[in-house]
């Protein structure tokens, strides 16, 4: 997609696996009332009808997706939570059972799909050009939307993200199981960024911002600041 110079009142919060961006996107969209937009929702609601129709990882190699994309866009719905994005599949509520391991690995599979890819990012174009709001992923600021007012690459430590991870599986600490998630994140990793369509990468005009250390209020009220300098037309933004 390329630039058209006009830009759309969208944030793009793009990162790595773990990094916070559901959690930041969701307190970031309420604080400035715009509309939140979850990408990352949409493809693990994908690969929970890829794993209920049996496909399993590695998939087959002549399976593009783009079938199980269309299905799944006709019978999904998204709205925001108390605390968390709520998503139903016709009238199946998924909200707990799409962040499941199992699922996420199922996501990150399905994700690098190029055919698929296409049929979500164009629903996803769809979706914040009529509303605006706060978009995140991994090719948001790149790929889905490059003309977004405000991009964000947010990352943390691997261990710090593998943390946070297990804290978000309401998971009991253990060496072993730290061990696991953090090696399920590194390929995860892998695999995003080095896809052939769309992979994970900081677009050139993204701040970087890196959370090891710093609250949820902290990153929130920073990407909510910068949003409002530039909407006041200040355009002076740290790299």
């Amino acid at each position: 997609m390329e630039k058209r110079g006009k830009k759309v009142r969208v944030i793009a919060i793009d990162g790595p696996s773990g990094a916070g961006k559901s959690s930041v996107a969701m307190r970031v969209a309420r604080a400035l009332d715009l509309p939140y937009l979850d990408t990352g929702a949409m493809y693990r609601a994908v690969g929970l009808m890829a794993l209920r129709k049996g496909y399993a990882v590695p998939l087959p190699p002549a399976f593009d997706g783009a079938d199980l994309a269309r299905s799944t866009i006709e019978i999904l719905r998204m709205e925001l939570g108390e605390s968390a994005m709520r998503v139903w599949l016709g009238e199946d509520e998924v909200s707990g059972e799409i962040r499941s391991a199992e699922v996420s690995e199922m996501a990150s599979a399905i994700s690098a799909l190029p055919q698929l890819r296409r049929i979500l990012v164009e629903e996803q174009r769809r979706m914040g050009e009529v509303s605006g709001g706060v978009m995140e992923g991994r090719d948001i600021g790149t790929v889905v939307f490059p003309d977004a007012l405000l991009k964000i690459y947010l990352t943390a430590s691997a261990e710090e993200r593998a943390l946070r991870r297990l804290k978000q599986r309401k998971a009991e600490m253990s060496p072993e199981l730290l061990k696991r998630i953090l090696d399920e994140q590194e390929t995860r990793d892998f695999r995003d960024s080095n896809r052939e369509d769309s992979p994970l990468r900081r677009a050139e005009d993204a701040v970087f911002l890196e959370s090891s250390g710093m609250t949820l209020d902290e990153v929130v009220k920073l990407i909510v600041d910068l949003f409002r300098e530039l909407e006041n037309g200040n355009s002076a933004l740290p790299s």
